[in-house]
C-alpha cells in the first residue's frame, strides 16, 4: 500500500492523534453525552444547581438512577456539589460543558 502523504504530514498526522492516556481520556470524556439522562442532567444544571430529588421529579426519573448518574459525572469532573445542611446541590463544575453540549445541538441543527 502506497502513502500519497509527504513525510512532514505525515509526521504531523503521527503528533496530532492522541494516544495513550490522552486518547484514554478523551473517550471517556465523550462518553458522558453518551446517555440520555445525562444529557438531560447536564441541561438542566446548566440552569440551575439542583438536588437529587428535585432533579428526579424535573427528569421523571428514579433517585436512584439520578444518584448513579452523578455520581459518574462527578468522577468525570463534569458536576461539583455543596452541602445546604442535609441537602446537596449539584452544578455544572465548568461551564464549557454547556458550550460542548450547545456546539452539539448547533452543529445537529437543533
Amino acid at each position: 500500500m502506497n502513502i500519497l502523504l509527504d513525510k512532514r504530514l505525515q509526521n504531523m498526522i503521527i503528533d496530532y492523534v492522541p494516544e495513550g492516556e490522552a486518547l484514554e481520556s478523551i473517550v471517556n470524556f465523550f462518553s458522558v453525552f453518551s446517555d440520555y439522562t445525562r444529557i438531560k442532567m447536564i441541561s438542566a444544571l446548566s440552569i440551575s444547581e439542583m438536588c437529587v430529588s428535585d432533579l428526579s421529579r424535573l427528569l421523571k426519573t428514579n433517585q436512584t438512577t439520578i444518584s448513579h448518574q452523578l455520581r459518574l459525572l462527578k468522577t468525570m469532573n463534569i458536576v461539583t456539589f455543596k452541602r445546604q445542611g442535609k441537602v446537596l446541590l449539584y452544578s455544572l463544575k465548568d461551564e464549557r460543558i454547556l458550550e460542548i453540549l450547545l456546539k452539539s445541538v448547533e452543529f445537529l441543527g437543533y
